[in-house]
C-alpha cells in the first residue's frame, strides 16, 4: 500500500469559514500576533491571551470540515495516509482522518503552563484564569506560539521520507519549519500542491499545481488518485 503524506496549512480550514492565521493587514483576528501569540504576551496577559484562545475555540468548534478535509480522509480507503497539518483545529479527525499529526498544537486541548505533559482535551470549552492542571498550575492553550519550539516537527520529519506521493493543500510553504518538510521527501514522488495561488517561494518544477481552493482541488485530485 503506497504512502501519501499530505501537509496541510490554513487555507485548507478556511474554506470550512475559518480565517487563515494572519489577515492581510498582519493582524489575526484584530490582534498583533505579539499580543496573544508569544510566551511574552502570556506573562504579560494571561486573561487576554486565554478569552483569544476561548473564541478561537468556539469558532472551530461551530465549523465543520469542509469537502477537501473529508476527501483526504477518503484516501485511507486505499492508501496508507498520515496528514500533518500546521493547522491547530480538529476538522481532519472530524472528517474521519484517523492518522494527523498537529505541528502547531492542538485548541481543543489545553495544558498546564508548568508541565507541559499534563494536557487535558476539553473540546470546545472556555478556560479562564484560576482554573488550574492537577498540579495546580494555571492552563494555557496547547498551542505553539512564536518563539517556542515545535515538538512534532522531529515525528513529521521521520515519517514524511516515507512517502511515495506528497500532497501540499492550502499552505504558501514560507513557515519554517514546517516548509522543510518538503525537502525530505525523494524528489522523485508524485508531488501536488493544491492552493489558489503559486507559492512565492518554491519552484513548481516536478510539482503539479491545482490552483484551486482546497474545498474543490482535493476532492478532484483524491478521486483521480483513487481511480488509478
Amino acid at each position: 500500500m503506497d504512502k501519501i503524506i499530505v501537509l496541510t496549512g490554513a487555507g485548507m480550514s478556511a474554506d470550512s469559514g475559518l480565517k487563515t492565521f494572519r489577515d492581510s493587514d498582519g493582524l489575526w483576528e484584530g490582534h498583533d500576533v505579539q499580543e496573544v501569540a508569544t510566551p511574552q504576551a502570556w506573562e504579560r496577559d494571561k486573561e487576554l491571551v486565554l478569552e483569544f484562545y476561548n473564541q478561537r475555540r468556539r469558532q472551530a468548534h461551530s465549523v465543520e470540515p469542509n469537502a477537501g478535509h473529508k476527501a483526504l480522509a477518503q484516501l485511507e480507503e486505499a492508501f496508507d495516509v498520515t496528514i500533518i497539518t500546521q493547522n491547530v483545529d480538529d476538522l481532519h479527525e472530524r472528517a474521519g482522518a484517523s492518522d494527523v499529526i498537529h505541528l502547531h498544537g492542538e485548541l481543543s486541548k489545553v495544558r498546564s503552563e508548568d508541565d507541559p505533559s499534563l494536557i487535558y482535551d476539553i473540546g470546545g470549552d472556555s478556560i479562564e484564569l484560576g482554573d488550574t492542571a492537577e498540579d495546580g498550575a494555571q492552563l494555557r492553550p496547547h498551542v505553539v506560539w512564536f518563539g517556542e519550539p515545535v515538538p512534532n516537527i522531529s515525528k513529521a520529519s521521520k515519517v514524511v521520507p516515507k512517502a511515495d506521493i506528497l500532497i501540499v493543500v492550502g499552505t504558501s510553504l514560507v513557515v519554517y519549519p514546517a516548509a522543510g518538510l518538503v525537502d525530505l521527501v525523494d524528489q522523485d514522488i508524485p508531488k501536488y500542491i493544491i492552493d489558489p495561488a503559486t507559492p512565492e517561494l518554491r519552484t513548481l518544477e516536478g510539482w503539479k499545481h491545482i490552483q484551486e481552493p482546497a474545498a474543490k482541488g482535493a476532492p478532484r485530485l483524491v478521486q483521480e488518485l483513487l481511480e488509478n
